[in-house]
């Protein structure tokens, strides 16, 4: 199973569906619900929104009972990126054995805050929400538009070609993309943020997981994820420093890197 990050949608990953084929696994996924091709839950459809991360993990377990158990009898391996890595964790916690194993993208443990103090974003996102303005665009995000994104200006991968291409994708269906989320989406990945980080919570996750860290993350803090890997029982890491945040979606170097490491993991689990 593929699972995305924020704002992103089934075909920026069509290089990374045909790697998995190559290498024999049949690839399932799917747009969370609010982004991608699926409903928007407020009337401007740029406006990424969720009133609480459980709707994810309920998005999460229909597709697993109703589209990949079918198919197979064996627990599914899953691959999942950034926001993606953060719902898997949650389902990992909630659903054990539902996965043989799970391999994370610089999963969302943290947030980075663009220049602003931890404590100044994280209040101000609380008392957008508390005055009833959690549907309204977070600071910076109203005057987004990816389509008029330049590579200069993006913050996720040094892969010119690559950023290319999702851009293109866009340009061909622009009803897919969102600008940036709303003060109520960073309000519940806040609390589900602190929910993955509580005591406890990694180590009852018994599924074998290895994250990938990438060393100029500029939209996760890739120490939490180093901290949070110390954690599980079953975890293994590595760190691409030379990655911006989007590894999937970036240098050829550092994409080599990464399928190493995961057909190295991939390859020591009991078959």
């Amino acid at each position: 199973m593929l699972l995305h990050g924020q704002t992103e949608f089934i075909e920026k990953y069509v290089e990374v569906i045909g790697e998995l084929n190559a290498r024999g696994f049949t690839v399932a996924t799917f747009d969370w619900r609010g982004q991608g091709g699926s409903a928007r839950l407020l009337d401007n459809p740029l406006k990424a929104h969720i009133a609480t991360f459980r709707q994810y993990d309920e998005d999460l377990a229909a597709f697993l009972d109703r589209i990949v158990k079918p198919m197979s009898s064996a627990p599914p391996l899953a691959l999942a990126h950034s926001m993606g890595g953060h719902n898997l964790l949650r389902t990992l916690h909630d659903r054990p054995g539902a996965f043989s194993a799970a391999v994370l993208s610089a999963p969302m443990l943290a947030i980075t805050t663009r220049g602003y103090p931890a404590f100044v974003a994280r209040i101000a996102t609380a008392l957008h929400c508390i005055l009833g303005q959690g549907n309204r665009f977070a600071w910076g995000m109203a005057a987004r538009d990816p389509l008029r994104m330049e590579f200069a200006d993006q913050l996720v991968t040094s892969d010119r070609a690559r950023f290319q291409r999702t851009q293109d994708f866009l340009k061909q269906n622009p009803s897919i993309r969102l600008a940036g989320p709303t003060w109520g989406w960073i309000e519940a990945a806040y609390r589900s943020m602190a929910r993955v980080a509580a005591p406890g919570f990694a180590k009852a996750i018994q599924t074998p997981v290895l994250i990938a860290g990438a060393g100029k993350d500029r939209i996760v803090r890739t120490e939490a994820e180093r901290a949070f890997v110390k954690r599980l029982p079953h975890g293994t890491y590595i760190e691409l420093a030379d990655s911006e945040h989007e590894i999937l979606q970036e240098n050829d170097s550092v994409r080599a890197r990464f399928w190493q490491a995961f057909d190295a993991f991939v390859e020591k689990l009991p078959s």
